[in-house]
């Protein structure tokens, strides 16, 4: 049963939260007021928070908000226990807002990842994962390959206060945001930029593939997410990089031309709803296209640092058309520069080599991404980045859905 502390605590955040002000955000902001209050009961509020938005469309509006939490909670439990106690269909309904079904394909998989409570995924440094298990304990080994170094825990601990957290040997990523960065495959020596930094998570990664050799630079429009890439980079021992503000305009923060950029950009985070339920009913249609506008700008701006020969990576952590193969198809339409570069599937299995990936959620795996990969071609230089003179969407030209290749 929740206690009463718990059932306030909820109530208190969900109130308070809104577009502007994420739920995560305001519960961390609560949860630091209540001076001693146990991990578990911190754990407990952050429970009935996420299930409350997980659970939302189940809710009857009007009852007691306290009502609607508890009701969740059972929803939750029962959805843990009896998963097929929920039909499939009223799941795809249910489970997100009505108006994404018309932005991309919430198939039954997706949408009972969208119901279920995220997996924790660690990405050790390299060669490393192993001796990470053994010593954190709780930790899964998924396989071989790309994946040797990457754990799913499964403990209770508070991984940032760990002595192996403390002293750089993992990384708290996502599985498919790991993904980002084997399809990257940057080498040790080169130049790459990222261009939407953000705190860092995908720069560490392409430095420990680097083997801190070589040279990162590390863009964003923010100062204090600069600040946090900084702290990370420090605590990571991650030096072969420079930080830099930009406001993603047309004109790249250097004119250094690399072997290869990462455009991480902006997006609606459809992929990330199974982890941030809030996300679901913050988001809408207009910010998809507002989005997908913002997108193809930040990728024409970054390909004119891409050197001839060199490598183009789009990634965002969203299933919506207008936002994944839409901006491809539109960079495409004004870049003939750059030719698809087709790579193996990151995962294993049966799936044959592309330019696109588009990695859908599903029970027990990562958030949904999309990542697409270019080459430019050697004899055709881009000179400056082709001007956005009408809204994506607007134009028609969005591509059609795809399947996905998980």
């Amino acid at each position: 049963m929740t206690d009463s502390l718990t059932l306030k605590l909820a109530a208190t955040i969900i109130t308070r939260a809104d577009k502007s002000r994420p739920a995560d955000s305001v519960m961390r902001e609560e949860l630091r007021k209540q001076h001693g209050l146990p991990r578990e009961a911190g754990r407990a509020v952050s429970q009935a928070v996420f299930g409350y938005y997980r659970w939302k469309k189940w809710l009857t509006a009007g009852e007691p908000l306290s009502d609607q939490i508890i009701h969740a909670l059972e929803l939750a439990d029962r959805f843990r226990r009896e998963p097929d106690s929920f039909p499939d269909e009223e799941l795809r309904q249910k489970a997100v807002p009505t108006w994404i079904h018309a932005h991309c394909d919430i198939t039954t998989e997706v949408a009972r990842a969208m119901q279920t409570p995220p997996v924790l995924w660690l990405r050790a440094r390299t060669g490393r994962g192993p001796e990470l298990a053994e010593r954190l304990s709780h930790c899964a080994l998924p396989g071989g390959g790309w994946l040797r170094d990457t754990l799913q825990y499964q403990g209770t601990q508070d991984l940032f206060r760990t002595e192996e957290f403390q002293a750089g040997a993992f990384e708290l990523q996502d599985l498919h945001s790991q993904a980002v960065g084997w399809l990257c495959d940057p080498k040790a020596g080169q130049k790459w930029w990222d261009a939407c930094a953000g705190e860092g998570g995908k720069l560490l990664h392409l430095s420990d593939l680097m083997e801190n050799k070589g040279l990162i630079w590390a863009s964003d429009r923010s100062e204090w997410r600069l600040k946090l890439l900084r702290q990370r980079c420090a605590r990571a021992g991650v030096f072969n990089y420079r930080a830099v503000e930009w406001l993603q305009n047309d004109k790249p923060p250097t004119k250094t031309v690399f072997d290869g950029v990462l455009v991480d950009a902006p997006c609606s985070n459809v992929g990330t709803w199974h982890r941030n339920p809030h996300g679901r009913w913050t988001y809408n249609r207009e910010d998809v296209i507002e989005l997908a506008d913002l997108q193809l700008r930040l990728l024409l701006a970054a390909a004119t640092a891409v050197k001839p020969g060199g490598k183009l990576v789009y990634s965002v952590c969203t299933l919506t058309r207008e936002e994944t193969l839409g901006v491809v198809a539109e960079f495409e339409r004004r870049y003939p520069e750059f030719t698809p570069l087709v790579v193996n599937h990151p995962f294993l299995g049966d799936e044959p080599p592309a330019a696109t990936h588009l990695l859908s959620p599903s029970p027990g795996g990562g958030n949904g991404m999309f990542v697409a990969l270019w080459t430019r071609k050697v004899e055709a230089p881009v000179e400056k980045a082709a001007e956005v003179s009408e809204p994506l969407v607007a134009s028609g030209r969005a591509a059609t859905p795809v399947s996905s290749p998980t």
